[in-house]
C-alpha cells in the first residue's frame, strides 16, 4: 500500500450544496454552511467530498447549467468562501472534488450569447448548430433526456442548436479545438485554487457525431422514465464518440501537472454498455482515473447483477479503476428503491452499506445516506425538478432524493435552515436527524462509521483483489485477498434467512450480521458475514456448493 494514490479505495462523500446547510437564512444551503458541517463528514471517516456545482448559474437545472465556469453563484457565497472551504477541508484531512459540467453550458453563458448572435461571429462554431431539414424539422431524430427533440430552433441564426438536456443547456462543440482550449483553461483555474479532483458530469457526451446521423431504433426499449423517448433509440451518434478519449487525454495531461489529482467520470449510459464504457474510459494511465455509471444506481438488486457489473469492469479494464455508489442526486435513495427486497428499511440500509464497503475500488456515498434517509414523497406544488414539472405524475423527478439534510430532530426544518427551505423537510426524514442517531450505538449513522472504519482497518477490503463465488441467488459472495489477510464476504439480498455449512474453520468478523456456531453459518434476512480463514473452505447450502 506504500505509495498508493490517495483516491484508490477512498470513501468520497457527495455534498449537494443546496440541501446541506443554510447559513444565511434564505432557505438554500451554501458554502459557509458546508464549512460548518465538515466535521460531520470527517467524523464519518470519509476521505473527501464531491461538491455538486456551485458555479454562477440561472439555476434552471439546479446549477448544472453554468453561466460562468470561473465564479461562485451568490446563492452559495463567494470565491473567498470557496477558498475557506478548501482550507478547512484540508485541515480536517478531507480532499475536495468539484463537479465540472463541461458537455454543455447555460444559454446565458457569454459564449452562447455570442454564438447565437450570428453565423459569422468568433464563437459561431462553439456550440452545435445545424440547418433545418427542407420541411423545417430538426436535423436528425436525437432526443433530449428531459423530453422532446434534442434540438431547439433559434430565430436569430435561423438554425437549430443541440441540447441533450434542457433547451437552456446548449451543448458545446468539442470538435472545435478552441472550445477544448477554453474548457481546459477553466479547469486549470480551479486546480490553481487547490481542488483535489474533478467529478465530470456526463463525461461520454462531450463529442457528437460530426455528420449528425440519426440514431437507429433500440432493439429493446428500457425507458428510464415513463415518457422518456430517449430510451427508444440506440444512442450511438449523439454520444460515446471515439474523439471523446482524445479530449480526456488532454484533460489528464493537465491534471497530471498538479500531482495527485483525481478525475471520476459519470458515464451516462445504461446496461452492459455502461460497464464497457467505464472500462474504456479508465484503461491505461492517460484517461480518467476512474468512472461510474448508472448500473448500480438502478432498481436491479440481484447477486447476478452486482457480479456482472464488477466482473465486467475487471475484464474490460484490468488496469482501470472503478467508483461504486448506490445513491446520488439523480436517482431515488437506494433503501427506498430496493424496499421490495428488505426485511425493513434499516436492514436494507445496513446491508447495502456493508456490501458497498466491501467492493473493490473507490466508494461514493450521498449525503443523508449515512442516516438511512428514505426517498421523500412530494406533492406537485412542492416540485422544482424540470422533468417532473413537465411530466407529472408519470415522472416523479429527482426532488425526492434532494430534500435537505436533517441535523436536529426537534429544530424547525431539521436544523437545515431557520426559514422554509427550497424543498420541504418531512417527518420521516426529520426523525432520522444526526443528533438523534449520534447517541444510539445501533443507529444507521453509527453503523456507517463502523463500516468505514472496518474497511480502512482491513488489508483485504482496503486493497485486496476480488474473486467471486458461484453461489445461488439471493446470496452475493466473493473473496477479497491481500497478502496480510483473506476475507470471504457474503450478503443475503432477500428478506428470507439462508444457512450454509462450512467445511473448515473460520472466524466471523465483528461487523457481521450473522451467526456462526459449530460450522453452521446462518444469514438472517438481509444478513451479511465477513469470514476470516487461513486455508481452503467450502460452503454448502442444500445441494449447492461453492469452493473458496
Amino acid at each position: 500500500m506504500q505509495g498508493r494514490e490517495w483516491w484508490r479505495d477512498a470513501v468520497i462523500y457527495q455534498v449537494y450544496p443546496r440541501s446541506f446547510q443554510d447559513s444565511d437564512g434564505d432557505g438554500i444551503g451554501d458554502l459557509k454552511g458546508i464549512i460548518r458541517r465538515l466535521p460531520h463528514i470527517a467524523a464519518l471517516g470519509a476521505d473527501g467530498i464531491w461538491l455538486s456545482p456551485v458555479f454562477l448559474s440561472p439555476q434552471k437545472d439546479m446549477g448544472y447549467d453554468v453561466s460562468d465556469y470561473c465564479d461562485i453563484d451568490p446563492l452559495f457565497g463567494t470565491l473567498a468562501d470557496f477558498d475557506a472551504l478548501i482550507a478547512r477541508a484540508h485541515e480536517l484531512g478531507l480532499k475536495v472534488i468539484i463537479d465540472q459540467v463541461l458537455s454543455h453550458s447555460s444559454d446565458q453563458h457569454p459564449w452562447f450569447r455570442e454564438s447565437r448572435s450570428s453565423r459569422d461571429n468568433p464563437k459561431a462554431d462553439w456550440y452545435v448548430w445545424a440547418d433545418p431539414l427542407p420541411d423545417g424539422s430538426p436535423p436528425n431524430n436525437w432526443h433530449s433526456h428531459f423530453g422532446g427533440p434534442a434540438w431547439e430552433f433559434d430565430a436569430t441564426r435561423g438554425q437549430y442548436y443541440l441540447h441533450n438536456f434542457l433547451a437552456a443547456q446548449p451543448d458545446l462543440n468539442f470538435h472545435n479545438p478552441d472550445v477544448q482550449d477554453a474548457i481546459l483553461q477553466t479547469c486549470d483555474f480551479w486546480l490553481r485554487r487547490g481542488v483535489d479532483g474533478f467529478r465530470l458530469d456526463t463525461v461520454n457526451y462531450y463529442v457528437h457525431d460530426a455528420r449528425l446521423r440519426s440514431n437507429p431504433p433500440a432493439q429493446v426499449r428500457p425507458q428510464v422514465m415513463a415518457t422518456d423517448l430517449y430510451g427508444m433509440q440506440q444512442n450511438i451518434h449523439n454520444k460515446n464518440q471515439p474523439e471523446n478519449l482524445a479530449f480526456l487525454r488532454r484533460l489528464r495531461q493537465l491534471t497530471d501537472r498538479y500531482g495527485e489529482i483525481m478525475m471520476v467520470g459519470e458515464v451516462g449510459e445504461m446496461g452492459d454498455r455502461s460497464i464497457e464504457l467505464m472500462a474504456e474510459y479508465t484503461a491505461g494511465r492517460d484517461h480518467l482515473h476512474m468512472a461510474y455509471s448508472f448500473a448500480m444506481l438502478s432498481p436491479d438488486f440481484t447477486a447476478a447483477h452486482f457480479r456482472r457489473c464488477i466482473e465486467g469492469f475487471q475484464t474490460g479494464a484490468p488496469d482501470g479503476h472503478p467508483y461504486w455508489s448506490f445513491s446520488n442526486h439523480d436517482v431515488p435513495r437506494h433503501p427506498s428503491r430496493w424496499a421490495d427486497h428488505a426485511v425493513d428499511h434499516d436492514a436494507m440500509a445496513r446491508l447495502s452499506c456493508a456490501m458497498l464497503m466491501a467492493f473493490e475500488g473507490t466508494i461514493g456515498i450521498y449525503q443523508g445516506e449515512e442516516l438511512g434517509l428514505p426517498e421523500t414523497d412530494l406533492e406537485y406544488h412542492e416540485l422544482t425538478d424540470p422533468p417532473a414539472l413537465r411530466f407529472w405524475p408519470a415522472v416523479k423527478g429527482r426532488d425526492g432524493c434532494r430534500t435537505p439534510m436533517v441535523w436536529e430532530a426537534e429544530a424547525p426544518h431539521g436544523g437545515f435552515s431557520s426559514v422554509t427551505p427550497w424543498l420541504p423537510v418531512k417527518a420521516p426524514q426529520q426523525a432520522r436527524a444526526v443528533d438523534r442517531q449520534e447517541s444510539d450505538p445501533e443507529s444507521v449513522l453509527n453503523f456507517y462509521r463502523r463500516s468505514i472504519a472496518f474497511r480502512k482497518a482491513s488489508p483485504a477490503l482496503s486493497g485486496g483483489r476480488t474473486t467471486f463465488l458461484d453461489l445461488p441467488e439471493p446470496v452475493l459472495g466473493f473473496r477479497r485477498s491481500a497478502t496480510e489477510q483473506t476475507l470471504t464476504c457474503l450478503f443475503n439480498l432477500s428478506p428470507r434467512p439462508v444457512d450454509f455449512r462450512l467445511s473448515g474453520p473460520a472466524d466471523l468478523m465483528g461487523l457481521s450480521a450473522a451467526r456462526l456456531a459449530e460450522g453452521l453459518l446462518s444469514l438472517p434476512g438481509n444478513g451479511f458475514a465477513f469470514l476470516h480463514h487461513d486455508g481452503a473452505l467450502a460452503l454448502h447450502q442444500s445441494t449447492s456448493e461453492a469452493a473458496l
